[in-house]
């Protein structure tokens, strides 16, 4: 294992990060206060409780969920976009390093950026609401692995891309609308039994559902049929990432 070469890779991205501050850290943090504001103080005022827990708190773990799956997205995607976009990519692809090392660096960097804005939104959010986390152990490990499955995702997007438009299209169109329709800031019991059946075609439930469980102890679905597909889905990405690498698609001529 080249740990030079990732090494090399994860600082990079890493810089990058922080070099751009604003845009990467203030921003989503200060939508998210937005978010409890809005929907903590303004609707919370008027939806008092859901299953027992007080609305404010209620969508704390919706929001950050929010923006750990964007923030994975958004980063894994940029992240390795960027060298195609430059022409550096080819530079990496003739180095001695392996398509492992590679996905490890951009995509280990991808997910300690979304890990990092999600606990300073858990910070901020205990500025709002008062939380007691029921089961501290489950939301790091929902966290983790929601981190670097949509940073895998993301990377997927970032070499499937052709240019910005389309960067952005698949977060835009399809993560943004699945993560407010997943149970963000409602539970699932609450939809008509349509709608509830219709929902649970929706992965971001089951991860949403999971998350809400380790702060509060309750879900719209059991627990492990959450950790079944957050695995499932982070294993879904392994096999697309190894075949992209193993035939080049978008990335050799």
């Amino acid at each position: 294992m080249n740990w030079t070469a990732i090494k090399s890779i994860y600082v990079f991205e890493m810089t990058r990060f922080f070099r751009t501050f604003l845009q990467s850290l203030i921003s989503p943090v200060l939508s998210t206060s937005l978010y409890f504001v809005v929907f903590g103080a303004a609707i919370g005022s008027r939806i008092t409780e859901v299953e027992g827990v007080s609305y404010a708190a209620f969508i704390v773990p919706g929001l950050i969920m929010l923006s750990v799956m964007t923030q994975g997205i958004s980063n894994g995607s940029f992240g390795i976009y960027f060298p195609k976009f430059i022409g550096t990519i080819y530079e990496l692809l003739s180095a001695p390093v392996n398509f492992l090392e590679i996905v490890l660096g951009y995509v280990g960097a991808a997910a300690t950026k979304a890990m990092f804005i999600g606990v300073i939104i858990l910070i901020t959010a205990f500025f709002f609401v008062d939380i007691n986390i029921m089961h501290p152990g489950a939301m790091v490990l929902f966290l983790v692995l929601t981190c670097i499955s949509f940073a895998l995702f993301g990377f997927i997007i970032g070499i499937w891309a052709k240019n910005f438009e389309q960067l952005q299209l698949v977060p835009l169109l399809i993560v943004t609308p699945l993560v407010f329709l997943g149970g963000s800031f409602y539970s699932i019991s609450m939809l008509p039994p349509v709608w509830q059946a219709i929902s649970m075609f929706n992965p971001v439930v089951y991860l949403i559902s999971g998350f809400r469980w380790a702060f509060f102890g309750i879900a719209d679905v059991p627990i492990g049929t959450s950790l079944m597909a957050i695995a499932a889905f982070t294993g879904l990405c392994l096999l697309v990432i190894g075949w992209i690498f193993r035939t080049g698609w978008r990335i050799r001529e």
